[in-house]
């Protein structure tokens, strides 16, 4: 089974997956914060995150994830939408994006409060 690798300021999580699962099932499982504000159905970009190593084994983009890409901040030829992205074979290496961190703490107010409290939210630039 595939490895992917989420890395974020606040992550750093690798978990198994079988192929076809998606990147957000895998942050979900893993407990990556992977933010998706539409409940993962490609109605948003808030779960917009860049591959760092095996884009060439992930799923095609179709065109409604193209489309839901180009509203996202900070788009780069690497940039997938993690609900629609289906994991290969090969073990995949993610950048979780700030755009994906904000939302994943605009959906979890209490987590986002305790990390406000201990100094690690919002990130330091």
């Amino acid at each position: 089974m595939p490895k992917v690798h989420f890395k974020s300021p606040l992550d750093d999580v690798t978990v198994e997956v079988k192929s076809g699962a998606t990147l957000l099932e895998a942050a979900e499982q893993g407990g990556a914060h992977v933010g998706h504000s539409c409940g993962g159905v490609c109605g948003c970009s808030t779960c917009h995150v860049w591959i760092r190593k095996g884009l060439d084994s992930l799923s095609e983009q179709s065109d409604p994830e193209m489309d839901r890409l180009d509203m996202g901040f900070d788009v780069r030829p690497y940039s997938r939408l993690s609900c629609q992205t289906e994991v290969g074979s090969e073990d995949i290496q993610v950048e979780i994006t700030e755009e994906s961190l904000t939302a994943y703490m605009d959906e979890n107010p209490a987590l986002r409060h305790q990390l406000e409290a201990a100094g690690k939210w919002p990130l330091k630039k």
